[in-house]
């Protein structure tokens, strides 16, 4: 049996196992696709710190795909997608059917569970283009051959699809901060999570006969560190923070401004109806239906505004904090202009914790140094 909860991503009431329960305040992520370079360095860091262990070989709780070809495991999306079927949006309202409402008779959720070999190439597709460069050919903007990096990790949902179909009651959503995490002491490795989550970002650990997940590195976090993944992140595309209810967002947030406020920060796959916390600005050399697939009707004015960033100090300030610090900013302000001005990035008790220009400065170096009696092959 189901009840009615709201979806502000979606912007309906949808089905759920569970009544509406939101945290206090909710771990949020946000992901800038246009500054990948597809380094893996989060992947590895996020590897190193959690699984590596036997039996968990397999396992990347943090991973960069390339799209449109690249999937972990193979084919995760297109083929829920699939099962799902038309995927309808009026306006900002999606009408069509979440994975919970398009359930097949006699189960909870859409869902499938990968085979053992969907697991072997995570790297599958990696650099591959949407479509072959011919001969003499080259790159025109917007691109014709395209590709992006997507960067992937648990999504921490308001309404997880592994928590819903757990049927020990093993995973649970912490009130304080909202991260999703398995009770391994619960957990008798049933699955039911894994076939669940549309995401596949629950992993089931055979040495150990229970599945596992992604943290979002609880401990680091408790301490008011930003995750691994994205203090690692040498793109400096990151950022961690926590997000407040959707009906009381915070300007002075940076998670709340890009997402409610500016919205250029946009859920993956919103029509399944989880309601994920993981956020990405789209890429902006991509065709507008396949944005629009992934991130919802919302991307073309996302793509919009950052391609006119800019001119919008607010906007830049905070997209150069990214990366900036190890510490999680719960407040930020932008003083000065776009060309001299300043971010500035202060913790829970409202201490400054960064403070980045909005424009790198440039020092330009003689050519030959007569005290070092050098002459410099670069001078910037």
């Amino acid at each position: 049996m189901s009840v009615k909860v709201h979806n502000w991503q979606i912007n309906r009431k949808m089905d759920y196992k569970y009544p509406e329960s939101r945290p206090e305040k909710q771990a949020a992520w946000i992901f800038d696709t246009n500054k990948c370079i597809a380094c893996q360095t989060c992947s590895i860091a996020c590897k190193n710190a959690w699984t590596s262990g036997k039996g968990q070989e397999y396992m990347w709780w943090n991973n960069v795909e390339s799209k449109p070809w690249g999937f972990y495991p193979l084919g995760w999306d297109v083929r829920i997608l699939e099962k799902l079927g038309s995927q309808e949006w009026k306006g900002d309202k999606y009408i069509g059917k979440t994975i919970f409402e398009q359930a097949p008779y006699g189960e909870e959720i859409l869902g499938f569970i990968p085979e053992e070999d969907d697991w072997l190439a995570p790297n599958i597709g990696e650099d591959e283009v949407s479509a072959e460069v011919k001969h003499k050919d080259y790159i025109k903007i917007p691109h014709q051959p395209w590709m992006f990096y997507l960067q992937r990790i648990c999504n921490h949902c308001t309404y997880p699809a592994c928590l819903a179909a757990c049927p020990r009651k093993a995973i649970y959503k912490r009130k304080e901060d909202g991260i999703v995490l398995i009770d391994q002491k619960r957990c008798r490795g049933y699955q039911e999570c894994v076939r669940a989550c549309p995401y596949k970002k629950s992993m089931f650990r055979p040495y150990t006969e229970k599945s596992e997940k992604c943290v979002a590195c609880y401990p680091g976090v408790e301490e008011g560190f930003q995750t691994q993944c994205v203090i690692n992140c040498i793109g400096k595309i990151r950022l961690f923070g926590f997000k407040s209810r959707y009906d009381t967002p915070r300007e002075d947030n940076p998670v709340d401004y890009l997402i409610h406020f500016k919205k250029i920060a946009l859920p993956l796959y919103p029509q399944f109806g989880l309601e994920p916390n993981v956020y990405y600005i789209p890429p902006i050399n991509v065709p507008e239906e396949f944005n629009r697939q992934l991130f919802g009707p919302g991307a073309k004015r996302a793509v919009e505004l950052y391609r006119k960033a800019r001119e919008d100090k607010r906007l830049i300030g905070l997209l150069m904090l990214f990366g900036s610090t190890d510490k999680i900013v719960r407040s930020f302000k932008v003083e000065g202009d776009v060309d001299e001005g300043a971010a500035f990035g202060y913790d829970k008790d409202g201490n400054e914790v960064v403070k980045v220009p909005l424009k790198e400065p440039v020092i330009i170096r003689e050519e030959y140094d007569q005290n070092l009696d050098v002459h410099r092959l670069s001078v910037t």
